[in-house]
Order: C-alpha cells, then structure tokens, then sequence
C-alpha cells in the first residue's frame, strides 16, 4: 500500500512539475508576445505600407546611439550618387568593396568581361565597411540582437531609399516593425554615416498575407533624425537595381551576422532556383546577413538574402528574383509621398 501511494505521489508531482513548468514556458512566451507587440504596427497590409510615425522613431534611433552604436566622423570624402560628375553612368560607389574575399574581382568595371573569379574556398570572409550597405537595428525588448538584418542604399530619385528583406520588417500576424534603425558603414560599433530610420516601409501584399517566400522584399524611405533635408543617397552613394536580371551572372553577398561588428562577403555565381527564387552557394553566411545585397558589377542590386528558407541554410543563400511584383513595391514606394 506504501508502495502504490507513493508511486501515486511521485505521478502527481510529476505531473505538477511538467503543469507548472508549461506555466512557466507559456508565461515566458506571453511576455516575450507582450514585448514584441509594442514595437509594431498594423500600417496598410492589403497594400503592403506603413507610414512611420515620428516619435518612435526617432526613439530608437537615440536608443541605438545611446547602446550599440556611436556616430564618428566619416572616412573621407562622402561618394557620390549616380550621374554626379566624376562617377560612371551606374554611379559606381566611390569608396567600393576594399576588402573582398580571396579570389575577388576588382570593385569597378563589368565582371563578365574578366578580371572576376569566386571565392576560394566558398566561405564567407571579412569585408571592410561601406558607406551604402549597413546593419539594421531594431533597439528594445522585441526578443532581437542589436542588429538582427543587413540592408543597403539603393538609387531613387529622392536619394532616400533602402533595400532589404520583407522578413526583417515585418512580422507576420503582428505588423509592421516601428522601432527600426539604419546604420550605413557600420563596423565595430561606429555609425561614421549616422542613424537613419524609416518614414515608410513598402512590401509586397503577397508579403503581408502569407510571407509568400516569393516576395521576401522590401524598401524603406529613410531620413536622419535633427538633420532635415539631409538626403542618404548623397551621404553614402547608392547600388543601382537590375529587374529581371540575366542569370546565371558573377556575384557578391554581404552581410552582417548577428554575433560580428563587421561584414562579411563572398563571391560566386547566382544562378535562379525555380522560376522566383535567386541562389548563390556559400558557406558562413548566417542569421543577421538576411536584407543584405547580392550584387553583380560591384554596384548592381540583383537580390536581397531571403526568399527561401529565410534566406538559406549553412551553405547556401537565396533572394526573390526581382522581377515584376518586386519592380513594383520598388515603383511604389518611390512614388509615394
């Protein structure tokens, strides 16, 4: 009878600890729910925007000065943006890639005609900073790293925009990310480019409705808290953006891993995977590198890490293709004022 009683006690506070530890859990969930929910926002999901209220905003760009990151002066002179004298029909970055991987092309010219080689071996290395590609921030307990994706300066004609992964700004069934920050040229904890955050946010509503993986895109209107009328585009330079680009083509990935104060990069052939989908094969691009640019010609936007997978696995990242929804989000948010 002792026996029984006592295997029954043993049950029941079994089944207690398990009860209380689910508790536990559900709590720990919740409050993690709880927190993630203040930094969103429903903005137009059937049209894919947000339009970015100031004041939290401008919140979390002091947040990350105050944390992570510290404005330095820049390195020199400020590159220019397409069609400014002294740079290419494309408006090749003036301060380029300085730091490839081994086996890299050169960081100007067209790399089909020569010169362009992949990474040997096909693992992703350091990269130095540049001025228009850099880490983004999202400041507060929303269960992210400092800098959780990678995003670059993409040309437009109010020198204002930013390319990088749907998936990094918008999270599902909660919204739209309100507490977002930009840092171009980001490494070892200095902002030699400033803050930037958005004042509209444009996705695919392909994106919106069901993180269709095919739409894993988005673009960002930023500008510089306390400096009115300061344009990005002319602070960093910008990538010119390709739709429909002729694949398979010579590329270049970069990003920002959660766990480093500096990119990495790493070149080979992006070739297309199914009719919607970008791929470039290499190893060590991990969480934090999603929204970086994969590039062709040093200066050419030809997809974004994400897509598939969430962007890929241990060897392999993926972008949308930047076809026709993707030329769309680009033509809205451009548009929009």
């Amino acid at each position: 009878m002792f026996t029984r009683v006592r295997g029954r006690a043993v049950r029941v506070t079994l089944l207690v600890g398990v009860g209380c530890a689910l508790l536990i859990g559900c709590a720990g969930l919740l409050w993690k729910l709880h927190a993630m929910a203040a930094y969103v926002a429903d903005g137009d999901p059937a049209e894919g925007s947000y339009v970015q209220e100031a004041e939290p905003a401008d919140r979390a760009a002091a947040a990350v000065l105050e944390g992570p990151a510290r404005e330095v002066p820049a390195p020199g002179p400020a590159p220019r943006g397409p069609g400014a004298p002294g740079t290419d029909a494309q408006g090749t970055d003036a301060q380029g890639p300085d730091a490839q991987g081994a086996g890299g092309p050169a960081a100007v010219g067209p790399w089909r005609s020569g010169g362009w080689r992949p990474s040997d071996p096909l693992v992703a290395r350091p990269a130095a900073a540049e001025p228009s590609i850099g880490a983004l921030f999202s400041p507060g307990e929303d269960a992210d790293q400092d800098h959780h994706c990678s995003a670059s300066v993409v040309h437009s004609p109010g020198g204002d925009l930013v390319a990088t992964a749907a998936h990094c700004v918008y999270r599902g069934i909660l919204g739209f990310r309100t507490n977002l920050v930009f840092v171009p040229g980001y490494h070892d904890g200095q902002a030699p480019y400033g803050v930037w955050v958005p004042s509209r946010i444009d996705v695919d509503p392909r994106w919106t409705g069901d993180q269709d993986p095919d739409y894993d895109v988005a673009f960002l209107r930023v500008r510089r808290p306390g400096r009115p009328g300061e344009r990005l585009e002319d602070t960093t330079g910008a990538r010119t953006i390709r739709f429909g680009p002729e694949l398979p083509a010579p590329a270049r990935v970069v990003g920002y891993p959660n766990a480093t104060e500096y990119p990495v990069e790493c070149f080979n052939t992006a070739r297309a995977e199914g009719p919607a989908q970008l791929r470039l094969d290499c190893a060590d691009v991990p969480d934090g590198t999603s929204g970086g640019p994969v590039l062709t010609d040093a200066h050419t936007l030809i997809g974004v890490v994400g897509g598939r997978d969430g962007g890929g696995d241990e060897k392999t990242s993926y972008s949308s293709l930047f076809g026709d929804g993707v030329r769309a989000v680009y033509e809205r948010a451009v548009a929009a004022r």
